[in-house]
């Protein structure tokens, strides 16, 4: 099961997130600045799954975006790996060049098509 979906920028600045668990703020924040340090600090050689805590972390960049996926540890990683591509690929489709500041600031795309 998924239990969280994050879009977070080189800086290290999450760009957009959710949850499908219930966290409380402060480990929210603290969670959000785990999974940035361990995803942005890996090379791109490195596998792009993680064991972290109690679930394990799928995730892929995308230029200067790199898109984070919680799941449990009975989930199929490829899947998830998949799911997360094919998200990107529907963006990218639906509204033709999706960029950072389409994903920071969702009002602009509606207005500018």
């Amino acid at each position: 099961m998924i239990k969280f979906f994050l879009i977070v920028n080189k800086q290290g600045q999450t760009r957009l997130s959710r949850y499908y668990e219930c966290f409380e703020v402060q480990r929210r924040t603290l969670l959000e600045s785990d999974v940035i340090k361990l995803c942005l600090s890996r090379s791109k050689d490195q596998c792009s799954f993680i064991e972290y805590k109690d679930f394990k972390l799928v995730y892929r960049q995308y230029a200067a975006l790199f898109i984070v996926v919680g799941i449990d540890e009975y989930e199929n990683e490829m899947a998830v790996f998949e799911l997360i591509h094919n998200f990107v690929e529907v963006l990218d489709k639906y509204f033709s060049r999706v960029s950072e500041l389409d994903v920071s600031f969702p009002k602009l795309i509606y207005f500018s098509k």
